[in-house]
């Protein structure tokens, strides 16, 4: 419940600071005293538009702020989802206007986007006002109500996950279909394309392999040339690298005895002659292995002339890129020669799956049934009392395809005077009676679940006398569930209010504000004595208050 609301810098408002407390707080003032300045600020709170014409002094910036007690209300997943600081027992909701017209939202001092302040607010605050009536003609909410009074939650939650699945296998089903049925139109083409590279018989890295053999082959002669020279250099029958090389190491063996300086230096002289006797061997061996094959360059030079035809045609720069693209050939040719068994396969689960969505929808609707005749009985017991003896009542179902919310499209019917048919609410209902159908709704709901605050904006509106009592005693009946403030000029109202605000204006020597006061007991006598006597207050008014107030408080005692 909102337990604190601060304002400041807002239209005729420079600062107000107002508390809350839980049951029925009543709000009167004269029209035009500053009480839709307070529903507009709440307003932003739960992100409405912001108007820089609502900025007071232009030279500072308008703030609304507003602490609610959130215990029970199973809000932390939002807060964790959303990485706000979570406290169980409060939340700090903040919006500022600055007068260049940008707007802030925060919750617990976190900067938030308008929309997530937007989707919090509401879970906390109600504002009920005769806009809101309009909510009574969508179907959706008719719907909602049932859900709610069928405690539908959970069982809500399952089906739109299978309904979601369901939805999505659908969608793989229709995608896999066109799928196959492109790679139908293409078969001819992909076996073309995959006999030409099978054909082939690539293997992996085959491009750089034989490049490097046709420039072995290719240059056959020069290499042959190389190879015997270094062969002659390094050993020819006349001063050869390794005959001089030996006549070194000898000269070093015979001077190391006397020259101890050159230890070890024929030594490393013979392991170079080893080395060296060693490649001298495997160039003479490759030398024997360097023969013109002119056959062998051609079909090299043909092979790699196929590759780099493939090459291109297919736009790519290897070999192993030419391999992927046939691999996925094969697979694109397994799914054509396979689609019937992945299309059953698929069918089967679409089936499945509609199968469980359906079972749970039928859950749905049945719950929905029992509870929009207990919901029936009651509104109609509620609405009686408030000049609507006439009324007559039904919900329609109409089965529907599955859909988001199940197969049940539901209307409420209603008749307001005798031998009326039942006919949609907003083709039959006066502003005045769809506001009274609202309050005795919210009155069912309030009693089951755990609702947001609600602000009454004038509901009342139209009323009088007995009616005028028994929406009185409606509100406070939902504000022992739930914290209810009622925005009201009717005393049969206000008098069974707990708690009691006066809006009012006040002037300074430059300006009027408006200003608001906390009527205590005899505060809240009088103002109801006002409101039943207008501007000449007198005794009997004020007689006639008490016993308002004292009939309705036994009233509550005897209920």
């Amino acid at each position: 419940m909102i337990k604190l609301l601060h304002i400041s810098n807002y239209a005729l408002i420079d600062k107000l600071d107002l508390e809350f407390s839980d049951g029925l707080t009543i709000i009167t003032g004269e029209t035009g005293a500053g009480k839709s300045l307070i529903l507009g600020a709440l307003s932003l709170i739960l992100g409405g538009r912001a108007d820089s014409k609502a900025i007071r002094d232009t030279s500072v910036k308008t703030v609304v702020e507003a602490s609610f007690d959130i215990s029970g209300y199973g809000l932390k997943p939002f807060f964790k989802e959303n990485d706000i600081d979570w406290d169980e027992h409060e939340c700090l909701v903040r919006r500022e206007l600055s007068p260049n017209g940008r707007s802030r939202a925060f919750i617990n001092d976190t900067p938030v986007a308008l929309n997530l302040l937007r989707d919090l607010s509401t879970r906390l605050l109600d504002i009920h006002s005769q806009h809101s009536n309009m909510l009574l003609s969508q179907p959706s909410f008719h719907l909602s109500i049932l859900d709610s009074l069928a405690d539908n939650n959970d069982l809500l939650a399952d089906y739109r996950q299978a309904y979601q699945e369901y939805r999505e296998t659908v969608a793989l089903l229709e995608q896999t279909k066109q799928k196959i049925e492109k790679s139908r139109q293409d078969e001819d083409y992909i076996r073309f394309q995959l006999d030409q590279l099978q054909s082939m018989r690539l293997m992996p890295d085959e491009d750089q392999q034989l490049e490097a053999l046709q420039g072995k082959l290719s240059n056959i002669t020069e290499l042959k040339e190389s190879m015997w020279s270094v062969e002659n250099e390094l050993n020819s029958e006349e001063n050869s690298i390794l005959e001089r090389l030996a006549i070194v190491a000898q000269r070093l063996e015979e001077a190391e005895p006397n020259l101890s300086d050159i230890e070890g230096m024929a030594s490393r002289v013979r392991s170079s002659l080893i080395e060296l006797k060693d490649i001298a061997q495997s160039v003479n061996a490759i030398v024997d292995t360097l023969n013109d094959d002119p056959a062998e360059l051609a079909r090299v030079n043909e092979r790699l002339n196929g590759i780099f035809t493939l090459q291109r045609k297919h736009n790519v720069q290897s070999v192993n890129q030419l391999i992927e693209i046939q691999q996925d050939y094969e697979h694109r040719l397994g799914e054509i020669e396979n689609n019937d068994e992945i299309i059953q396969e698929l069918t089967a689960r679409v089936d499945a799956l509609f199968g469980k969505a359906d079972r749970i929808a039928k859950q749905l609707s049945a719950r929905r049934h029992d509870a929009a005749k207990r919901f029936s009985k009651e509104l109609l017991s509620l609405a009686s009392p408030l000049g609507m003896k006439n009324i007559a009542f039904d919900v329609e179902f109409t089965e529907m395809p599955l859909g988001p919310s199940g197969t049940d499209h539901v209307e409420f019917m209603m008749a307001f005077n005798k031998n009326q048919r039942p006919m949609p609410v907003k083709d039959t209902a006066s502003g005045g009676e769809i506001s009274r159908v609202m309050l005795c709704i919210k009155t069912i709901i309030a009693r089951q679940m755990q609702l947001p605050s609600i602000i009454f904006d004038e509901v009342d509106t139209g009323v009088s006398g007995d009616i005028a009592n028994k929406i009185g005693e409606m509100m406070a009946d939902i504000a022992t569930s739930i914290q209810v403030i009622a925005i009201t000029h009717l005393p049969q109202v206000a008098a069974n209010g707990k708690h009691h605000m006066r809006v009012f204006k006040a002037d300074n020597d430059v300006e009027t504000l408006t200003q608001v006061e906390f009527l205590d007991e005899q505060a809240h006598v009088l103002e109801i004595a006002r409101m039943l006597s207008g501007k000449d207050l007198n005794q009997a008014a004020i007689e006639n208050a008490k016993s308002l107030i004292k009939n309705n408080y036994n009233n509550k005692l005897n209920d």
